[in-house]
Formats: C-alpha cells, sequence, structure tokens
C-alpha cells in the first residue's frame, strides 16, 4: 500500500513512523521543511492535566506511555537525546476562590477517570516550586505531565520513519487532487504529480485549506498562540506552572484573546512564558498588547521574574476545531483520503497516540481507544463553506 502524508510536523511525522514501521511504502510531502511551522513554534507540551474525563484524555494517556516506550526503544541514539523528554510533572495553581472551586471539581473528574493528581498545600507548594506565589488558594500537582523540544521531537519521529523506509519530499505544495472512480488516486503538486493508494491530511492549521483544494472541506482553522522567552536563569522553575484559568482558555471558542498564565523552563535554562490564544486567521503579526498581557500574568504566578530579561518573542496557528476534538480517520465522501490533524496546542503530545490510532484503523485493527470520537463525519468537522 502507498501512501502519500500530507504534512511533516509532527503529527505528519508520527503517522509517517506508524505506517512505514508497519509495512507500507510512506511518502511525506511539506511545503518547507520538517517541523517548520506549527511544531516549531510549540512549547513541547505533553500533558493530561489540561484534558478533562473524555475521548482526548484517553488518547493523551495513551501518548504519554507510547513517547515513553518510543523512547526506550531508541536507547541512547543521539536523535533521542535531542528529543529532551523531561517528565517533569504539572502544578496548576488557582490564586481565586472562583478558580480553586473549579480547579477541584475538575481535578476530582480527572481522579475519577484515573489519573494521578496529588492537591499541595502551602510547605508541598513551597517545596515543590520555591519561587511560585504564595497568594493561591489551590494548588494540584500532576506528575503524569512531561515535556519535550519540539522540533527534536518532531525530527526523531520523522528519522524512525525514514530508518523504515519512507520517503521525504519538501518544497511541495499541493494544489489539487486526481480523482478516478470516486476515489482520490494522486494529488496534483507545485513539484508534478503523486500517486498514492491513500492520502494522509496532517498539514496542521492548513489542514482545512488543504482538504477544501482535495474537494472534501473539514473545518480545521487557524489559531494563534504567542509565548515569550527570557534569557537563561539559575534554576528557578522546576516544573509546568499554569494558572487555572488555562483549562477555560483551551476550551473556549472565542475569536478574542484567551491568556492564562504558563511558565516553564527548558534544559537550555531559558524560561518560557505562555500562552494566548485568538483566531486571526493567519495574520501572523505579534502583538505587543498581547506579550503584554501573558507577561502580567506570569508574573502573578512568579513574581520573581519581576526584571528577568525577556530575549525574544514567538508565535504559531494551533489547527482550530470547533469542538475541540482531534480529527483523526478516513473522509466518507472522497474513499482514499484521510485526515490526522485538528489537536489544536496539544499536538506534540497527542502525535504518537494519534499515529497509532490511524495506523489501527487503516490496517483494520481495532484501537486501543475508542476513535469514534474523533471521526471525520461529525458536525463539527464537515464543512460545506469557503470562509476557511
Amino acid at each position: 500500500m502507498r501512501v502519500v502524508v500530507l504534512g511533516a510536523g509532527i503529527v505528519g511525522a508520527a503517522c509517517a513512523r506508524e505506517l512505514a514501521r508497519a509495512g507500507l511504502a510512506v511518502t511525506v510531502l511539506d511545503r518547507g521543511g520538517p517541523a517548520a511551522a506549527t511544531t516549531a513554534h510549540g512549547e513541547g507540551n505533553v500533558l493530561v492535566s489540561d484534558k478533562g474525563p473524555g475521548p482526548e484524555l484517553e488518547l493523551a494517556r495513551m501518548s504519554r506511555r507510547l513517547w515513553e516506550e518510543a523512547l526506550a526503544e531508541a536507547g541512547g541514539r543521539p536523535d533521542a537525546d535531542r528529543v529532551e523528554w523531561d517528565p517533569k510533572g504539572g502544578i496548576v495553581v488557582a490564586t481565586t476562590d472562583a478558580g480553586a472551586r473549579g480547579l477541584a471539581e475538575f481535578a476530582a473528574g480527572q481522579r475519577a477517570a484515573g489519573v494521578t493528581v496529588e492537591t499541595l498545600d502551602a510547605p508541598g507548594l513551597a517545596a515543590a516550586e520555591p519561587q511560585v506565589t504564595r497568594d493561591f488558594a489551590l494548588a494540584v500537582h500532576y506528575p503524569g505531565d512531561a515535556q519535550v523540544q519540539p522540533v527534536g521531537a518532531a525530527a526523531f519521529l520523522l528519522g524512525d520513519a525514514l530508518r523504515a523506509g519512507a520517503g521525504l519530499r519538501t518544497g511541495v505544495e499541493v494544489l489539487g487532487a486526481v480523482t478516478r472512480g470516486g476515489r482520490i488516486t494522486a494529488v496534483r503538486t507545485s513539484a508534478g504529480t503523486v500517486e498514492g493508494d491513500v492520502f494522509v491530511n496532517a498539514a496542521g492549521p492548513w489542514s482545512g485549506a488543504v482538504a477544501a483544494r482535495l474537494g472534501a472541506p473539514v473545518d480545521v482553522r487557524p489559531r494563534r498562540g504567542e509565548v515569550l522567552v527570557t534569557t537563561p536563569q539559575p534554576p528557578t522553575v522546576f516544573h509546568k506552572v499554569y494558572d487555572a484559568d488555562y483549562v477555560g482558555a483551551v476550551g473556549s471558542g472565542a475569536e478574542e484573546l484567551q491568556a492564562s498564565a504558563v511558565v516553564e523552563s527548558t534544559r537550555a535554562g531559558t524560561i518560557l512564558l505562555g500562552s494566548s490564544r485568538r483566531r486571526v486567521g493567519f495574520d501572523d503579526r505579534i502583538r505587543p498588547e498581547v506579550l503584554s498581557v501573558i507577561a502580567g500574568k506570569a508574573l502573578r504566578l512568579f513574581p520573581c521574574l519581576a526584571g528577568v530579561p525577556v530575549m525574544r518573542a514567538y508565535g504559531g496557528f494551533r489547527p482550530y476545531v470547533p469542538d475541540h476534538l482531534p480529527v483523526i480517520g478516513p473522509d466518507p465522501r472522497l474513499p482514499g483520503l484521510w485526515h490526522a490533524t485538528g489537536h489544536e496546542g496539544a499536538g506534540i503530545g497527542l502525535s504518537v497516540g494519534t499515529g497509532r490510532v490511524l495506523g489501527d484503523l487503516l490496517l483494520g485493527r481495532e484501537p486501543e481507544i475508542d476513535a469514534g470520537p474523533f471521526r471525520v463525519d461529525r458536525p463539527a468537522v464537515l464543512f460545506e463553506g469557503d470562509d476557511q
């Protein structure tokens, strides 16, 4: 079976890895370079803490396990080390009574679903994060949260795919579909026609546009986020620490700015300050007023950061779906077309699980988790208009 994966970001890389290791003939196409767009503009989160009970949490838990299995299998390979896997855990802090009530309810639901959640008292929070604010109403610890270096993680997955026989073509933009008997048999690209038996749309925020060009539009839109990066600092932040408002910002469908404090360190010693979410199409301008909101919220969690130099800011687009669930599976309108997209800001963590689910479905195996909620033919995804 010849499989053409459209997109060389981390989700496309994970799908290519899964399918190539299963013995399929895989070719990955990307209009730019591997991990050069959305993946390169992420924070590297592998989280269970921000997902309530339901299908996305089950995908996250499976994917979290698969990340560790993939890295263990790679042993001490240099590309595995460049993933910078750090299972440091996450801490969610509520700074208001209303936030504490919401966090307590959310955490209780996760506990009931099998997630390890530990409540921290004031001494416990101070021991875990000595520099975090002492003005808080509730704090909970999620030992299952982890972090990776996004580009290194995508390169690792894509490298596994190439070792298994996959091919990679960059600088190739998809322009349209070639069909025969109602089935897609090739894609027309800027570099000529590429034939295949199956085509996987893993183009991230551009998946909606790619699907429309292929004649089977899906409602996947860009949602922009920004991150501030400090200069390297002495050890200051030891977990992924975020305000309880973060879950609400992720789950909101509002077009206007949604922001909450997310603070974490990297192996290089820099501190990442997020996060924001805005629906502004593909407008890639950095907005100082957005960065100001992010910085202000971060300072509420870590007052010690006042005066710490910020050396750069970056922003990127995430693939947003109105019901906040990924899209994984075959397109019922165009046989041969499959989708693996719509992860918004969770694509790094959910990538390997997405690849596994897609591979199971494509090869006729029963997935480990229920893939029904991610199907393409659901109301939030099928799209017949032209306002992408």
